[in-house]
């Protein structure tokens, strides 16, 4: 059983604590994590989530994901995420908080989801395709150019989860970190 911290509107902890079902049943305010994982090819690691998944099942998104669970930090969860989703061991000198945004999305009737999300990103040296993908959680890993995620994200292509303001944002931080390189 997962129990998540009850945020008020701006994003304080309220002292109260719920069940995960229960909090996206009532659209309760709580916090996650986005790690984007670039390589040195300036490529993000995109992942289809599992058929299985509750919310956006076989939808492309994020390198990895997670929500806090009670107590947690969201530098931990973000590490947490990325080594059980991916099998990446993380180098914390690698990670690195970027933003928050908060979001409210409505993937199915009676699924609310009322979210600060705090976003990461996480770059490697390599461009390897044998991750250790936690099965229950991810289907599919890939590797897409800058431009070739831009591009989805412009075209609103349906196989992936539109995050339009965590998009926008990543991208001029992205645009930033290559001008620099």
């Amino acid at each position: 059983m997962e129990y998540f911290d009850i945020l008020d509107e701006n994003g304080n902890k309220t002292g109260k604590i719920k069940l995960r079902e229960q909090v996206h049943k009532d659209g309760d305010w709580h916090r996650g994590v986005f790690v984007f994982v670039i390589n040195s090819k300036k490529e993000i690691l995109l992942q289809k989530r599992s058929a299985t998944k509750e919310s956006n099942p076989s939808k492309w998104t994020v390198s990895a994901s997670g929500h806090l669970g009670t107590g947690d930090s969201s530098y931990e969860a973000a590490v947490r995420e990325t080594e059980e989703e991916l099998g990446i061991k993380v180098d914390t000198q690698k990670l690195e908080y970027l933003f928050t945004v908060k979001e409210q999305q409505r993937p199915k009737d009676g699924f609310l989801d009322n979210e600060f999300i705090d976003i990461y990103w996480l770059w490697i040296d390599d461009d390897r395709e044998d991750f250790n993908i936690q099965k229950e959680e991810v289907e599919e890993i890939k590797w897409v150019s800058y431009e070739e995620f831009k591009a989805m994200v412009k075209n609103k292509d349906k196989r992936l989860i539109q995050h339009d303001e965590i998009h926008d944002k990543l991208f001029e931080k992205l645009e930033e970190n290559f001008r620099k390189s």
